[in-house]
Parts: structure tokens; C-alpha cells; sequence
């Protein structure tokens, strides 16, 4: 491979990132044990946790160690499903902004508006509707995908990495469901990491990656609904231009491991590298992550089941094999500027595995 310019570092050594986005905590968050009191199962060996008799209506109400303890468990097990929650959308919205806060979100970062969001939603403008109803008139990047492929596996993605400042955690609730069908699945982006050989990672710690999601002008002229050009949810995350770029490799400040941070639904081109050289490593990239089954879990919903995922070290696609109508409510928040921290390590490596 030829050489490439390394990106460069700030004073500490810290490589991308933004001055005005940058994480509140200084080193990883530490767990406390706050949910120890609760009944818990791993669902794979490296992805999904659940956690049986917590509410997040109860979460509201407790203590801020509980809550950055829920934080570090999504953040290490990458995703968190919660079985049954009686939550309505103004405290999944209230739950969200404590929990991001608590992990050390810059105080710039809110809940994220997406640019496709109608305006005076009742719902408010910060909570997205997930439907089954709204997808069959196309829309989104369900739309985008379903143009060009039938490999179910094109939709997986990170959501909203074409912001300068993209989510750290989202909350998914999903309140009507057919009998069978309509899983989700999650992979995790520190195994994909971890599968690399060291040269390949050292390789990679040094590129960026270009994030585009300008076909959402399209789909807002098709939907008739203008985009959404104002600050969405962080001062850098305003205008038209739906794009940015972020490194290939980022660390997670939570757990500060490395995490594969590329997505086939918006990654379009790995800088510093030919087109060619950028096809084939982002087709690598993406294969690790569909044709690695033991680094995924696939989740079955029951009626108002939540997952909580964290979008920096995690991808997600949807299972669209169903014909009735399924539906939920999701809120992202926002959390810092992907950064490189190239004192950081995978997570085989902080586990001692």
C-alpha cells in the first residue's frame, strides 16, 4: 500500500477530534456495580446484554452513579435490551440527555434532529418515528439501500455519521410488532477492530474516511418535506452540507477501546488512498462486519421492549421480512467529534483476553 500523510494530532496526541467538541471526562468511565442488583445475561461472548427488572421510568428517578453505571455497561457490551418498559416519549427524551451527560458528552452536544424530521412532529422534533407504514412509501436510507441491492445485509450502518458530530447512544423502543419477523441486529465494531493484524490497524490509524448522506436532499424533494438545515443538536451540525469527515479507526471515551468505525449505509470513500485501494479496504471493512456472524447479535422484540446502543463502537441493521405493521420511537444523542486516541487499545487487549 503506498504511504499516506498521518493525520494530524493536537498538542496531547490526540488525532481528529474537534475544539469544540470534546469529550467532558478524562479518562474512562469506571463501573460501579449500580446494577448488580439486577438479574443480567450476556447474549453473545462479545455483544448485547439484558437486564431484567430495571425501568427506565425508575431510572429517572435514581441516582446519577446508576445511571453512569447503565452508560458503561451499553458502552463495554455495546448494546443493552430492556425488556417491557412503560416509558413514553418525553422521558425516553428526558433519560437520554441525563445519560449522555453523565458519560461525559461536551455540553454542546443535545439529542440529535434528524434532517429528514417534519417539523412540529407531535412527537416533538427530536423524537424519530421508526414505521413500517412510512417505509413503504420509501424514504431514508431504507430507500437508498432497496434502490440499489436485495442483500438484506447493505442496510448495516452507524446512525448519523455523516454529522460532524454524530450519536453516541440511541434508545429504540418498539410498541407494535408483527407475530414474527422484524429482528435487529448489532455487531461490534471492537471485535472488527480486533480481527485486524497489526499492521492492517496501524495502517488504518492513520486515514480518514468521507461520510455522505446527500442523497437525503433527494429524498426530502421526493417526501415533499423541506430538510432540516438549522443546528441539529450541536453547533456544528447545521446547513446542508451532509457530510463529514471522521477517522477510520475512533476510541470510544467511555471504555476508551478502538472501534472499526466505517458503515456501508454512509461511509463513501477512505481518504489519503486511491479509489481503487478505498473500494477494496471499505469492502473488507463492511465484510467483516456481515459475513462475521459470532461478532453479532440478533434481538427479537416483544411488544415495548427497548435496546440502548452506543452508535461509536456498534453497527445495526434491521430485518425488513415482515408485511404487517411494526413501529417504535427513537432518540439519539449526540455525544463528541470522533476522535483517535492512539494510547487506547482494542478490547481483547483491556480484558486481558
Amino acid at each position: 500500500m503506498p504511504s499516506v500523510t498521518p493525520l494530524s494530532a493536537n498538542a496531547s496526541g490526540i488525532i481528529g477530534g474537534h475544539a469544540h467538541s470534546r469529550p467532558e471526562i478524562q479518562a474512562p468511565l469506571t463501573y460501579a456495580g449500580g446494577l448488580d442488583q439486577f438479574e443480567q445475561a450476556d447474549i453473545t461472548p462479545v455483544i448485547g446484554r439484558e437486564v431484567t427488572g430495571l425501568q427506565i421510568r425508575d431510572l429517572l428517578k435514581s441516582e446519577d452513579a446508576l445511571i453512569r453505571d447503565v452508560a458503561v455497561t451499553i458502552s463495554q457490551r455495546g448494546v443493552l435490551f430492556l425488556k417491557d418498559q412503560n416509558v413514553t416519549p418525553t422521558e425516553m427524551r428526558e433519560f437520554m440527555l441525563r445519560l449522555t451527560a453523565l458519560s461525559g458528552c461536551p455540553s454542546s452536544s443535545g439529542l440529535h434532529v434528524h434532517p429528514l424530521t417534519e417539523e412540529g412532529s407531535e412527537l416533538g422534533d427530536q423524537i424519530s418515528v421508526i414505521s413500517s407504514e412510512k417505509q413503504k412509501m420509501g424514504g431514508g436510507l431504507t430507500h437508498q439501500l432497496s434502490d440499489v441491492s436485495r442483500f438484506a445485509s447493505a442496510g448495516w450502518h452507524s446512525d448519523i455519521t455523516f454529522e460532524k458530530v454524530p450519536s453516541d447512544y440511541a434508545m429504540l423502543k418498539i410498541h407494535t410488532l408483527p407475530k414474527t419477523g422484524g429482528d435487529t441486529l448489532w455487531a461490534s465494531g471492537y471485535e472488527i477492530y480486533d480481527r485486524l493484524s497489526a499492521p492492517m490497524k496501524s495502517f488504518l490509524e492513520g486515514l480518514t474516511a468521507t461520510h455522505d448522506a446527500s442523497f437525503f436532499h433527494d429524498e426530502a424533494a421526493r417526501l415533499g418535506n423541506p430538510l432540516r438545515q438549522g443546528e441539529r443538536g450541536s453547533p456544528l451540525n447545521k446547513g446542508g452540507n451532509l457530510t463529514a469527515v471522521h477517522p477510520v479507526i475512533r476510541t470510544n471515551p467511555v471504555t476508551g477501546w478502538k472501534s472499526v468505525y466505517v458503515n456501508k449505509g454512509f461511509t463513501k470513500r477512505i481518504n489519503g488512498v486511491t479509489k481503487d485501494e478505498s473500494d477494496v479496504l471499505l469492502q473488507y471493512l463492511f465484510n467483516l462486519v456481515t459475513q462475521n456472524h459470532d461478532v453479532q447479535v440478533r434481538y427479537r422484540w416483544s411488544k415495548n421492549d427497548v435496546a440502548i446502543w452506543d452508535n461509536r463502537s456498534t453497527f445495526h441493521c434491521a430485518t425488513y421480512d415482515y408485511e404487517v405493521a411494526r413501529a417504535g420511537d427513537r432518540v439519539c444523542s449526540l455525544g463528541e467529534a470522533p476522535y483517535l486516541d492512539p494510547s487506547s487499545t482494542g478490547r481483547r487487549e483491556a480484558l486481558g483476553l
